[in-house]
This record gives structure tokens, C-alpha cells and sequence, in this order.
């Protein structure tokens, strides 16, 4: 779950996508696998450097948060949120069977609109090995930098040198399986995933938001999963941390886990966690507004 590596993460000040401030401290990143957060797997961190300031324990599930041995440090709940995964395991017939009928309906629907863009023929190709993905690099990051997971998040699929030799490593170990959509021959969403045990994570995905009517990246979701489904070389699809929609709809479990931050409690960490828990309130706060009738009122005939 951890390396014991020192990294220099930023404590983001985030509304939605957009990150107004960061403040950066030196963390030992602890994550927990899906297979560790299905197990429950108790957590014992590792010993913190000198030159650390904490760590960051990321999918801890939130049943043992009040077992977390915090070692005396400040500790922080960041995030709340759903780990969802798919039982590949089970089959397509029984994913398909546990979805809605309108998310059913709506499978179909943006396949057959996307087919239609492209002549009548969904264009979804596959890149498992190792010659495939380095075909599949340098087309899926001319799609990456189209996208708000880039450009926002600073999530997109990485072209470094470092994070390429991993990623040509994975696929080496059979341990990669990407996909792409094509409209007219051009790329415009891509989907890699990568292995950890014996699920695969979605761990790189985005579409051109110039197709953002066309939903490539709904139904590259889709034909990456019934391959998945076919191959069954995995029992589980993690959708890893974070919460959306599509996640809800197309999961068949979920844990609901937190992200925590431990801090040395220094002054300057003291004076951090406070901004950061006054911040996180303070949205927290107007999110809860935002849903008042009077506001969404006004909010509406603002826009117009």
C-alpha cells in the first residue's frame, strides 16, 4: 500500500475542478487496493521519514477510521466518498440485468448515435500487448490533451519518460489493457486500465469534449467492459477513488471510504489543517445553500 517514498503533494483549496491554492507538504502516500479495502485489511503505516511532514492515507474504508493508529500526528478526513467497483466475475448478463432500464436504453442509444458518426460501424480497437500500446500512446495523448482531466485536473494520460516506462513495463507483465474510439479514422476517447491483483483499475480515461454530444467515452466504457466480461482474465473493475454518476450507475458494489491526512503537529501544520477544515466548511456550506429553492431561483435567471 505504500512505498515509503517522500513525495511533494499539494494540499489543494478545490471548488469542483478548479483548484484556487495549493500548499505543499512532503507526504508518504498510503493507498489502499481494492482488494485491500474488500478485505478490510488493517493498516499499518509505514515509519515516517524525518524529512516527511505526514502521510496521506487514501480509500481507507470508513469503518476503520476509529482504528487508524494515527502515531500522535494531526489527522484530517479530507474526502468522503464511494469506492465502486464491477464483479466481472458474475458475467455481462448479470451486470446488464442489475442496471436500469433507462441505463439500458441508454447503452444502446449512444452506441447506435456514435455508429451513425461513423458510418454506421462503432470503431473501438483494443491494445493489450506491448506492441499494440505503443501504438496506442501517442494517439490516445493527442486526445488526452483535449481534455478537463488535463487541463483542470492534471490527470490526463502521462508522456514523461518515467510514467512511460512504467506504463510499457505493465503491458510488458500483461498487466495493461487500453482501448480508444474512432470517428472518421481520428481518435477521440481513450480508456487505460491498469492491473493491480485481481482487479483492473480505470486508472487514464478521457474523451474530446468536441464529441461531448456524440458520449464517446460512455460507449468506449461499455465495449471495454464486454470485452472484459469475454476475456475474464479479471474478477473485479475498480473505478478507484473518487465518486460520479457513471460510476453509480454502472458498479454493482461499493465501499464508502475516506481520504485522511496526518500531519506532524507542528505550528505551521496546525495553522494548515485549520484553513483547510474553514475552507472545506465554508463550501460545504454553500453547496448546502446553493440547494435552497430561493437560490436555485436566482441562479437560473442569472444565467439567462
Amino acid at each position: 500500500m505504500a512505498d515509503g517514498a517522500v513525495r511533494r503533494l499539494p494540499l489543494k483549496f478545490q471548488i469542483g475542478a478548479r483548484t484556487l491554492a495549493t500548499i505543499p507538504r512532503h507526504l508518504v502516500r498510503v493507498s489502499f487496493s481494492l482488494d485491500a479495502v474488500l478485505a478490510a485489511t488493517p493498516t499499518i503505516l509505514p515509519p515516517l521519514p524525518d524529512d516527511a511532514d505526514g502521510y496521506l492515507v487514501t480509500s481507507l474504508p470508513e469503518l476503520m477510521l476509529a482504528g487508524l493508529d494515527r502515531h500522535g500526528l494531526l489527522a484530517f478526513v479530507r474526502q468522503h466518498y464511494v469506492r465502486y467497483h464491477i464483479d466481472l466475475a458474475a458475467g455481462e448478463a448479470a451486470w446488464l440485468a442489475g442496471l436500469s432500464g433507462s441505463a439500458r436504453s441508454g447503452i444502446k442509444r449512444k452506441a447506435k448515435k456514435l455508429a451513425a458518426a461513423n458510418g454506421g460501424v462503432l470503431d473501438i480497437r483494443r491494445y493489450h500487448d506491448v506492441a499494440a500500446f505503443a501504438d496506442f500512446l501517442p494517439l490516445a495523448r493527442a486526445v488526452s490533451a483535449t481534455t478537463y482531466q488535463e487541463k483542470l485536473l492534471g490527470s490526463g494520460l502521462p508522456d514523461d519518460t518515467a510514467s512511460v516506462r512504467h506504463l510499457e513495463s505493465l503491458a510488458a507483465q500483461d498487466r495493461v489493457r487500453a482501448w480508444l474510439a474512432f470517428i472518421a479514422g481520428v481518435p477521440v476517447a481513450y480508456l487505460c486500465c491498469t492491473a493491480d491483483g485481481d482487479s483492473l483499475c480505470y486508472t487514464y480515461v478521457g474523451h474530446d469534449p468536441a464529441h461531448n454530444d456524440l458520449s464517446p467515452g460512455a460507449v468506449l466504457q461499455v465495449e471495454a467492459l464486454r470485452a472484459l466480461f469475454a476475456e475474464k482474465r479479471f474478477a473485479r473493475f475498480d473505478f478507484t477513488e473518487g465518486e460520479g454518476q457513471h460510476k453509480r450507475q454502472f458498479s454493482t458494489g461499493g465501499t464508502a471510504c475516506v481520504d485522511v491526512l496526518l500531519l506532524r503537529p507542528t505550528l505551521a501544520n496546525r495553522v494548515t489543517v485549520m484553513a483547510l477544515q474553514t475552507f472545506d466548511r465554508v463550501i460545504a456550506t454553500a453547496k448546502r445553500a446553493a440547494t435552497h429553492p430561493a437560490l436555485a431561483t436566482l441562479a437560473k435567471k442569472i444565467r439567462r
